[in-house]
């Protein structure tokens, strides 16, 4: 059968156009038939690096947050506490176990710090130390005002290792930070992150606010409460006490007890049990009530008889016959600080000791007026 000219001429165009436009075929001369597709790499030859041992592939920054794990994690310890409960039908009595956190070793006489609400309630407290052998605990001080409690264990000074002291005036927000603690009960586990912020407000288990706490986006989750908050050189900077979250697990908004205020409480819990605060000797106006009087500042209620208050001239609120009141002294500032809580007054006292003396700004019938208190004290807080 012939194909007539003008039929092959349409084939050959066919044929053409469908290598042309085809995106599957490509067309190579005899001599590349073989080769790779595609344009190919000239440079130099890529070879897979060598796979080393893990030590030689570490960073410095990496070689110096294992060293403070390292020298750290012996100081850090795995607490866990119970209620005695009795059985209502055999009157037996038996441990039932409320919970577990973390803390660390303050001193080489056994004193542990850790957070008041790892211990709160506990009837017995057992602390797994870095050799995970167990010791019974006993509670020495407690301030939860500040959420921080010291406990003390018996146990060879050898396997006691203080923690060390930092500094949290030096802290600056981008600085690296690491916690250690015990996350779920896993014990001794590292998270690392930096100081998110710093200043922050957290309340306590008594609604006292909690000042100067550093926030970090470092893994907090439950169980490391009472932990270490460190430095990248492995000193204490905060103990970590809180996190925001919904679920209660960490979402990189964690907070700690700055270490300027553990400084300040962990003495006087060791040596009196809680935290003895000087006294003015005065009593207050609730703050909500003189606010919605309109007042600006602290309204005194009662002045205690003798006290620095008195013995400085100050004045209480009077109430007369048939309901008549004459409102005490209003304070507006203590040593040049702007006051308008109980909070803010307590804050001031925490920083002074009996003796110390600090002025006092009020105003009594529209006029501004100044004292100066010699505090006395000590008082239980």
């Amino acid at each position: 059968m012939s194909i007539s000219h003008s039929v092959r001429l349409r084939l050959e165009l066919f044929v053409l156009l469908f290598f042309f436009f085809s995106p599957c075929v490509s067309v190579a001369e005899p001599a590349e038939w073989g080769r790779p597709l595609g344009p190919q790499y000239t440079g130099p030859e890529v070879k897979p690096r060598p796979i080393t041992p893990a030590n030689g592939t570490l960073s410095e920054d990496e070689r110096r947050t294992i060293a403070v794990f390292k020298d750290v994690s012996p100081s850090v310890v795995f607490i866990t506490n119970a209620a005695i409960q009795r059985d209502p039908f055999s009157l037996n009595l038996f441990e039932v176990p409320q919970g577990n956190g973390s803390g660390f070793i303050w001193n080489e006489s056994g004193h542990i710090i850790t957070n008041f609400h790892v211990i709160y309630g506990a009837d017995t407290i057992h602390v797994v130390l870095a050799d995970h052998k167990e010791y019974p605990a006993r509670v020495v001080g407690v301030a939860p005002d500040y959420d921080l409690a010291v406990i003390q264990v018996k146990a060879p000074k050898d396997k006691l290792h203080p923690i060390p002291v930092g500094d949290a005036k030096a802290l600056e927000v981008g600085q690296k930070v690491l916690a250690i603690g015990n996350p779920f009960g896993l014990d001794w586990t590292l998270t690392t992150g930096v100081v998110s912020a710093l200043g922050r407000t957290i309340v306590s288990m008594t609604g006292r606010t909690i000042r100067g706490a550093v926030q970090t986006d470092a893994a907090i989750n439950p169980g490391n409460s009472g932990g270490p908050l460190l430095d990248s050189f492995g000193r204490l900077i905060g103990v970590n006490t809180s996190i925001i979250s919904p679920a209660g697990a960490s979402v990189g908004v964690g907070f700690a007890v700055p270490v300027d205020i553990v400084n300040r409480v962990v003495p006087q819990l060791i040596q009196y049990g809680r935290i003895m605060r000087p006294s003015m000797g005065l009593a207050f106006v609730p703050e909500q009530v003189a606010a919605s009087w309109g007042i600006e500042g602290l309204v005194i209620y009662k002045v205690a008889p003798g006290g620095p208050a008195e013995k400085a001239g100050l004045r209480g609120t009077r109430v007369f016959p048939f309901g008549k009141m004459e409102l005490g002294d209003i304070i507006k500032r203590i040593d040049g600080k702007p006051v308008s809580s109980v909070d803010d007054v307590l804050d001031i006292l925490d920083r002074h000791k009996p003796g110390d003396r600090i002025v006092v700004e009020y105003e009594r019938n529209g006029t501004l007026h100044t004292a100066t208190l010699t505090l006395a004290g000590p008082r239980p807080a």
